[in-house]
C-alpha cells in the first residue's frame, strides 16, 4: 500500500505487545513518528520507522494544551505530511 502512516506511542506499544509491529511495514509505504513518540516507546524501534521533527512548533504547542505530548506531536506532524494517515487511540485527538 502507498499510504504514509503517522503513529502515536500507544499504537506502537499495543502492536509490539502482541508481536505485530511489523504489520505496519508490511501494509504501508512509510511509518513516521516523532522523537517524543520514540522516547515514550522506551525501547529500540526498527530501522524502518522514520523519526521526523515537527516544523510548526506553534501548532504543536496549541495541541499540547488539550492532549499529552505524544498525541500532540503526532497530530502536528500528520498535519504537515501530505496524504498521511494518523493512527492514535486518543478520543479527544
Amino acid at each position: 500500500m502507498d499510504k504514509i502512516i503517522v503513529s502515536d506511542t500507544s499504537c506502537l506499544i499495543a502492536l509490539s505487545k502482541i508481536g505485530f509491529l511489523n504489520i505496519l511495514r508490511d501494509l504501508f509505504k512509510e511509518i513516521i513518528i516523532t522523537k517524543e513518540v520514540r522516547d515514550e516507546f522506551g525501547s529500540n524501534l526498527s530501522e524502518w520507522i522514520i523519526i521526523a521533527e515537527v516544523k510548526n512548533k506553534d501548532k504543536q504547542i496549541e495541541i499540547e494544551k488539550r492532549l499529552d505530548r505524544g498525541e500532540a506531536n503526532s497530530i502536528a506532524i500528520a498535519l504537515e505530511i501530505k496524504d498521511s494517515t494518523l493512527i492514535i487511540d486518543e478520543v479527544k485527538g
